[in-house]
């Protein structure tokens, strides 16, 4: 007689909340199509994620042989700030019925982010699991996926029998993470028991550009993680937390699972302590905008870009990407052949559409969101180059996925003694990769200057054709 699969519920909520924010995140965000799918349901989850770098595509692939799925549903929003309750409660509500409606399940697996806070809720993932329990008891043994950032909580290890995180950051192994989410709920299933775990919260806040595993001390941290992977031995991941979030738990966490109380204490225990060991080496230099680019400026001969990095203003930390402290230094500092990525402002990409390529306009670019602190900059704007906004990722991170940003424009300034050419974008979105400036005709390898918002994600793409690579310290809502 055949063996029946186990019957495995797929789910994901994503949300990264920065409480510094000044744009709340609604339901429409979680609905919409961005640089992210947007809300996707039901045998939809099969044609739109397994060939995606996301948890989710990585379960499923896993899942293909091994598990009858039942697809549930999945969405994320850019992040951004709190979570209004009503899309927290509806689309929770929506997960929880679905799960209902297809048992019974041997399992559920969620992709969660695990830094989502609500108006109601400053621990997202852990009021989602708690009602997921509270409605379906301890019995079903469920499986969560968490991103490299999220801040987990107590209430959130209690509540799930496993957790997989992301172990590098640029985030290059998300479907990875989803993989081995569903290797350990195989192994929970095939061996009948559930494993114990260990949890660590250590004291410490570490900015998010000091988190990436690609630099010291991140990167040796997260070799002792390498090799965890099952729960005969044990399985470990670390998660950094992600400080924008402002809650208790906001720091980084060691999570381990075995069939061995012993092995899991023995190696969170370890990770603990080479934290504390390292803990004064997660700093790395800020400069300010006008330090900065005086650098880049200095070092701008050579045959490969300098890449500034606008980390406090990086919508993927859920900034409003549309602060302009740095195009201002850029425009005092006249500099040549530079491009910037991206300004989120609607009003002038409609601008640019209405008027064509060639055409000019004046208007105060960006400084939509922070008052007098973060202005625009007031200029005339030649538009160079339009686009739908749809185009396909290449970079390392999320190669194969499409971003649908819907309209964007590409603009230069005029009669300011500067060249730069700014990438303008109706939705906000983090430059983590090159084909946000070449879907627009701009190529970045041949730029002396690339001004880029991001903090960290990148480097994936643009790493290998930077010079130098100068994180700086311009107003934004990513402190």
């Amino acid at each position: 007689m055949k063996k029946r699969k186990p019957s495995i519920a797929a789910a994901g909520l994503q949300h990264e909340t920065n409480r510094f924010s000044p744009i709340p995140t609604t339901l429409a965000d979680f609905e919409r199509e961005d640089g992210w799918p947007g809300l996707t349901s039901g045998s939809d989850l099969f044609s739109v994620f397994p060939q995606m770098n996301i948890p989710l595509g990585g379960f499923l692939r896993y899942a293909r042989d091994r598990f009858e799925v039942a697809p549930i549903l999945w969405a994320s929003a850019e992040p951004g700030g709190l979570v209004e309750d009503h899309a927290f409660d509806a689309i929770v509500l929506r997960i929880l019925d679905e799960i209902e409606a297809a048992l019974p399940l041997d399992g559920i697996y969620l992709d969660l982010h695990g830094a989502m806070v609500s108006e109601s809720h400053e621990d997202g993932e852990g009021e989602l699991l708690g009602r997921l329990r509270e409605r379906f008891g301890s019995d079903i043994p469920v499986a969560v996926s968490l991103d490299l950032h999220a801040n987990v909580t107590p209430e959130m290890a209690a509540a799930a029998d496993v957790m997989t995180i992301f172990r590098t950051y640029p985030h290059l192994d998300m479907a990875k993470t989803g993989y081995r989410a569903g290797v350990l709920l195989d192994e929970q299933l095939s061996k009948g028991r559930r494993p114990v775990f260990a949890y660590r919260q250590l004291p410490m806040l570490i900015p998010l550009q000091s988190q990436c595993t690609d630099l010291e001390p991140a990167h040796s941290i997260y070799q002792m993680v390498a090799e965890a992977n099952s729960l005969s031995d044990v399985h470990a991941d670390i998660a950094m937390g992600f400080p924008p979030s402002e809650i208790w738990a906001g720091g980084p966490s060691v999570v381990a699972y075995s069939f061995s109380e012993f092995a899991a204490d023995m190696l969170s225990d370890r990770i603990e302590k080479s934290f504390f060991e390292n803990e004064d080496k997660f700093f790395y230099p800020l400069h300010s905008a006008d330090e900065a680019v005086s650098m880049a400026v200095e070092k701008s001969h050579a045959d490969k870009p300098v890449v500034l990095a606008d980390i406090q203003d990086n919508s993927g930390a859920g900034s409003t990407s549309d602060t302009t402290g740095l195009l201002y230094a850029l425009v005092n500092h006249g500099v040549r052949n530079c491009a910037l990525a991206a300004v989120f402002d609607e009003a002038a990409v409609n601008m640019a559409h209405e008027i064509g390529v060639g055409g000019e306009f004046t208007c105060a670019l960006g400084g939509k969101y922070g008052g007098e602190e973060f202005p625009g900059y007031r200029g005339t704007f030649k538009v160079v180059a339009l686009s739908d906004g749809r185009f396909e990722y290449h970079g390392e991170m999320m190669r194969g996925a499409v971003a649908n940003l819907g309209p964007t424009a590409a603009v230069e300034l005029v009669g300011e003694g500067a060249e730069i050419a700014i990438v303008v974008t109706g939705e906000r979105i983090q430059c983590l990769d090159q084909a946000l400036f070449s879907h627009l005709g701009i190529e970045p390898s041949t730029k002396s200057i690339l001004a880029i918002k991001s903090t960290v994600h990148f480097r994936a793409d643009f790493e290998s054709i930077a010079e130098d690579i100068i994180l700086v310290e311009s107003p934004g809502f990513n402190p």
